[in-house]
């Protein structure tokens, strides 16, 4: 995260995580940089009604899943310092 933040310094960091059941611990991680200002936060696009004419109705994703990615638990706080 430190790091991050260094290469990244002029932009924006953030944490996220995801549960996927197939995988051994079933959370994954992910580091978001980006060198502008990004709220990684915010969806970068707001469904209306949770569905995209390419996409079909979507079943798992939603605004609300979206920010909740990077609401994180205690342990992940302390452990980036945040």
């Amino acid at each position: 995260h430190q790091l991050c933040k260094e290469v990244f310094s002029t932009g924006s960091v953030s944490y996220a995580y995801c549960t996927i059941p197939t995988y051994p611990s079933g959370q994954i991680g992910f580091m978001m940089s980006s060198k502008s200002e990004n709220a990684f936060r915010e969806p970068k696009q707001q469904l209306a009604d949770q569905s995209s004419s390419h996409l079909g109705p979507l079943k798992y994703y939603s605004s609300d899943i979206h920010k909740a990615a990077f609401v994180l638990p205690e342990f992940a706080k302390q452990s980036l310092n945040l």
